[in-house]
């Protein structure tokens, strides 16, 4: 019998989303919200963009770290996957433009979200100025998100990943993270000792950050991926070591909706600019738990790490 949501959260509490940006990012009064203000339309994308790809980058990892996939034996695992992104100086800064009817309209290269907490100001007609808000000065971004896999049903396994806690609106604000997944083995179509194995699969999740003026969520995201992995299990001693690759097609959509400094009410849609990724890593499988990590090419490369607990066998 499955442990109940309520039971994984709890067992969860330990697991919670870095703070290496979401936790000075998103109050309900934050750093984020009070900055973007200024900014409508193409200013506000630019600013935000490295924060949409960070975001997808690190939620569609740690999907799977195995393509085997029992036909029908149970294994259950509570995992604790770490997703990373280190920011490059490209995610910095972006092309901003003067708003506010300031006058000569003016571009100016400016910080974004990740970038320097200095603001830029310009001057205009008539002694006028407008200043480019600055960003975090972050260099990376991560998330440590519980997850429940449970295998195997026809050589399929289902994941799930779920955490909710609320902070007030002088912290992070309520963050609220849902996925459910599914993969199933290829490879069992293969014969009985086929020379790799091969899983394809679906994920799917929806976060939700912070709180904007109005009582609505300030950051609201959905990301879909598809993967096609394969690895290869090797008895060592007492463990299995086990590399694998994978390819994925992923898509991210990320809705902002914040009050700019008139408090009138804006609404950003970006999207990730992920869309095909390549990853390569490798895990040790020692009966009771397993340890992996993997680095992935893509538009926005990031890296992952984990440990999953529980009846996991060596592959069997």
């Amino acid at each position: 019998m499955l442990p109940p949501l309520r039971t994984i959260g709890a067992l969860a509490v330990g697991f919670v989303l870095s703070p290496l940006l979401i936790s000075s990012s998103f109050a309900g009064d934050g750093a984020v919200q009070n900055q973007i203000s200024v900014y409508t339309g193409a200013n506000a994308q630019g600013y935000l963009q490295p924060l949409a790809n960070a975001f997808g980058a690190a939620l569609n990892s740690s999907f799977g770290y195995s393509a085997f996939i029992p036909k029908t034996s149970f294994h259950l695992s509570l995992e604790a996957p770490v997703m990373g992104v280190i920011f490059e100086d490209a995610d910095r800064t972006f092309e901003a433009t003067t708003e506010s009817g300031f006058q000569p309209t003016t571009a100016q290269s400016a910080p974004t979200v990740v970038g320097s907490g200095e603001a830029v100001t310009v001057s205009g007609s008539g002694g006028a100025t407008f200043s480019f808000p600055g960003g975090l000065d972050l260099n990376s971004f991560g998330l440590v998100v519980p997850q429940l896999r449970v295998s195997s049903l026809a050589g399929t396994d289902a994941i799930v990943r779920w955490i909710t806690f609320e902070q007030g609106d002088t912290d992070i604000g309520d963050v609220s993270l849902f996925g459910i997944g599914a993969r199933h083995s290829l490879s069992q179509y293969m014969g009985e000792s086929p020379l790799l194995d091969l899983a394809a699969g679906v994920l799917w999740q929806s976060l939700k950050v912070g709180e904007n003026g109005r009582g609505g969520d300030f950051c609201s995201t959905d990301a879909l991926a598809l993967q096609l992995q394969a690895s290869k299990r090797a008895p060592v001693g007492f463990l299995t070591f086990e590399p694998y690759a994978a390819v994925a097609w992923e898509k991210l959509d990320v809705d902002l909706d914040y009050e700019d400094a008139s408090g009138e009410p804006v609404n950003v849609s970006l999207e990730g600019e992920n869309d095909v990724r390549f990853t390569i890593g490798a895990g040790f499988n020692f009966v009771a738990g397993h340890l992996w990590a993997d680095y992935s090419f893509a538009n926005t490369d990031n890296f992952s790490f984990g440990l999953a607990l529980g009846n996991l066998g060596r592959g069997e």
